[in-house]
């Protein structure tokens, strides 16, 4: 079992120990994680990032040990249109085992947040974050995995209370996942929908539809920001990476380690 997003107090959503993540995964039966906190960027507003420093990234992860639990250190990088730079000199810096590339913002709002709703409405919300996903997958290659390709839906402002499904968008997510596939980029399976959606992000037409346009890549994720939902709903990731790819993959110094299930 393995679980390749988790949020430490390095993250600024979370204020959870490492140690105690670590705690966590070891009762949950995990046999690797991997710490994913964000680094993140705000597409149009450059002075609203959400940054850590090396050291303190250090500092949290450099000495931290389990002899049963494997951890690795990454990062959920926040992607935009223009930051490619500031993408590889992280990459440089703090040279991660993994990093998953994620879209956080349009046009200036968190799609979390009721700003986003209020600025785009129930019509366009759902495509404008797709189709900000879009030029961001085509504007940057630096990264592993994309992050919850349909993260908009499990925003507690989306009135609908439902998974965005493949079928409601097949062009642009075709389109995402095409791009994605051909730069030997993969997709992640994050459970965080699961108990606010009723589905996995993305659910399993997407991950079906991933393989057909030729992705290799699959990683699973929690998405924890607390020592509770470490590894929370992570078989059940794992059974749809194995009906649709027969492994998983995890990271070690950015590269792919494929584990038959």
């Amino acid at each position: 079992m393995f679980d390749y997003h988790m949020h430490s107090r390095i993250s600024f959503v979370s204020k959870e120990e490492p140690a105690k993540m670590v705690e966590a995964a070891v009762k949950a039966g995990l046999l690797e994680i991997c710490f994913t906190d964000h680094y993140d960027f705000n597409d149009v507003y450059k002075e609203k990032q959400d940054l850590f420093t090396l050291e303190d990234y250090n500092e949290a992860y450099l000495s931290l040990r389990s002899d049963k639990v494997k951890i690795r250190r990454g990062v959920e990088i926040g992607l935009t249109q223009w930051n490619g730079r500031e993408i590889a000199d992280f990459n440089e810096r703090f040279n991660p085992d993994f990093v998953l590339g994620s879209v956080h913002y349009v046009g200036g709002f968190d799609p979390y947040r009721t700003e986003y709703w209020q600025q785009n409405g129930l019509n366009k919300a759902f495509e404008n974050y797709l189709l900000q996903t879009l030029r961001c997958v085509q504007a940057q290659d630096d990264f592993d995995v994309l992050g919850h390709i349909n993260y908009v839906c499990k925003s507690p402002n989306n009135p609908l209370k439902k998974p965005l499904y493949y079928s409601e968008y097949p062009d642009i997510c075709d389109e995402i996942m095409k791009t994605v596939a051909s730069k030997g980029i993969g997709l992640e399976i994050n459970t965080s929908g699961v108990d606010r959606v009723g589905d996995f992000l993305p659910s399993l037409d997407y991950i079906k539809r991933f393989r057909e346009l030729g992705g290799e890549i699959i990683t699973v994720g929690s998405d924890a920001h607390n020592s509770e939902r470490v590894g929370q709903h992570i078989n059940g990731a794992l059974s749809i990476a194995k009906e649709v790819f027969g492994y998983v993959c995890t990271f070690q110094n950015r590269k792919p380690i494929f584990h038959k299930l």
